[in-house]
C-alpha cells in the first residue's frame, strides 16, 4: 500500500524514534494521530518542540496503551498503526519488571485487539535486537534463537510472539520490525551515545561508563524511521520479522574513541559498577544481517556511522539542547 495521505496512528509518539517517524509521516502528508502518554501537564514529549506548523497538522491523543478502551478510541478511523510505545530502559527493568509486563505485553495486546476489531490494514509492531541476547552467530539473521537476558528483553519477546500469533490465529496484518541500536537527535541519556556526548559537552575529562567490550550495530534514527514506513508500504512482509540494522558492529571502546575524535576531545574513561549489567544479563555482541529488509521492502541504511554521529553531535551541541540532559546523573 502507499502510505502517503493515509490516516495513521503512532503510539509512543512523544518518544525518540516515534517522534522522528511522525516527522517522516507528516512529510508524506499522512493524517497522523499521535498517541502520547497521558499526564496532567498535557506534555507531549518531543512533539512539544516541533515547529508550530507541524504541530498544527497533528491530532494528539493523550492516553495509555494499557487501557483497551483508550486504544480503540485512538485508533478509530485509522488504516495503519505504528506501535512504538514501550518501557525501554534495561536497568529499570531489573527492579520494576511488573510494569514492563503490563506496558509491553498487555499494552501490545490492547493494540492488537483494537486493530483487529477496527479492521486496520497494517499493524507495524516494534521489536528490539535485545530479544536475541548475545549473538550465537553473526551476522544475526531473523532465524537466530530468541534468548532474552533482561526483564525488558523478555517483555519485548513476549510482545513479539503475541503479535505474530494474531497474524497466525486471526490473519491480522502484522509486521514485526526489529531495530538494532538506534541513535540520533533527541535520544535519552539511558543510551550509550548520548551518555558519551553529553559528558564530553559537559567538559568532563573523565567520562563514566559501564562495560567497554560489548559490540553494537548502530543505526541513525532517520534510517530507522524510514524502515518503519517501508514496512507499512510492503505487501510481502505480512507475518514476518524483519531486522533493521547496518550489518556492522563496533565495540563501546571504539565508539568512545570515534565520538571523542569527531568532537576533537581527549578524554579518559572511568568505569562505574552501577552502570554494569549483571554478568549473565549483558548482551556481549550484536551485529545484524539486514538482507531481509532489502529483499522484502527495499530498505537499507542511508547514513554511515560517521555521518550519523556528526549529525547527532551537531544536534546535542546546538544551543539549548543540553538543557534536556543531566550528565552528572546516571540515567537508567
Amino acid at each position: 500500500m502507499e502510505i502517503n495521505n493515509t490516516k495513521v496512528l503512532v503510539t509512543g509518539a512523544g518518544g525518540f524514534i516515534a517522534s522522528h517517524l511522525v516527522e517522516e509521516l507528516l512529510k508524506r502528508n499522512c493524517e497522523v494521530t499521535a498517541m502520547v502518554h497521558y499526564n496532567s501537564f498535557n506534555r507531549w514529549g518531543w512533539l512539544d518542540y516541533f515547529p508550530g506548523e507541524m504541530k498544527e497538522k497533528l491530532n494528539v491523543f493523550s492516553g495509555d496503551i494499557r487501557d483497551p478502551n483508550g486504544m480503540r478510541e485512538a485508533m478509530k478511523g485509522c488504516e495503519v498503526v505504528f506501535h512504538l510505545a514501550a518501557l525501554i530502559g534495561i536497568p529499570y527493568s531489573y527492579h520494576s519488571p511488573d510494569v514492563y509486563i503490563d506496558t509491553n505485553i498487555k499494552g501490545t495486546l490492547n493494540v492488537l485487539q483494537a486493530a483487529r476489531q477496527l479492521n486496520l490494514k497494517k499493524i507495524i509492531h516494534t521489536s528490539t535486537s535485545e530479544v536475541y541476547g548475545t549473538a550465537r552467530f553473526v551476522p544475526i539473521t531473523e532465524e537466530h534463537p530468541i534468548n532474552p537476558q533482561s526483564p525488558y528483553a523478555a517483555s519485548k519477546a513476549g510482545a513479539d510472539f503475541l503479535a505474530l500469533t494474531f497474524f497466525r490465529s486471526f490473519n491480522s496484518p502484522v509486521i514485526v520490525v526489529r531495530p538494532f541500536n538506534t541513535y540520533g537527535p533527541r535520544q535519552s541519556a539511558r543510551a550509550i551515545i548520548p551518555t558519551i556526548i553529553t559528558q564530553i559537552l559537559a567538559e568532563k575529562k573523565e567520562i563514566s561508563l559501564g562495560s567497554l567490550t560489548p559490540t553494537r550495530d548502530l543505526n541513525f534514527v532517520r534510517d530507522t524511521a524510514l524502515g518503519f514506513v517501508k514496512a507499512a508500504e510492503s505487501e510481502t512482509a505480512l507475518g514476518e520479522v524483519v531486522n533493521l540494522g547496518s550489518n556492522y558492529e563496533i565495540s563501546i571502546m571504539d565508539l568512545v574513541k570515534k565520538i571523542s575524535g569527531i568532537m576533537g576531545k581527549t578524554i579518559e574513561i572511568g568505569r562505574e559498577s552501577s552502570r554494569l549489567r549483571p554478568e549473565k544479563s549483558e548482551v556481549e555482541r550484536l551485529w545484524a544481517e539486514n538482507r531481509k529488509a532489502k529483499d522484502l521492502f527495499g530498505w537499507s541504511p542511508g547514513y554511515t556511522l560517521d555521518e550519523g554521529l556528526r549529525e547527532t553531535i551537531k544536534w546535542f551541541s546546538a544551543e539549548g539542547n543540553m538543557q534536556f540532559y543531566k550528565p552528572d546523573i546516571y540515567n537508567i
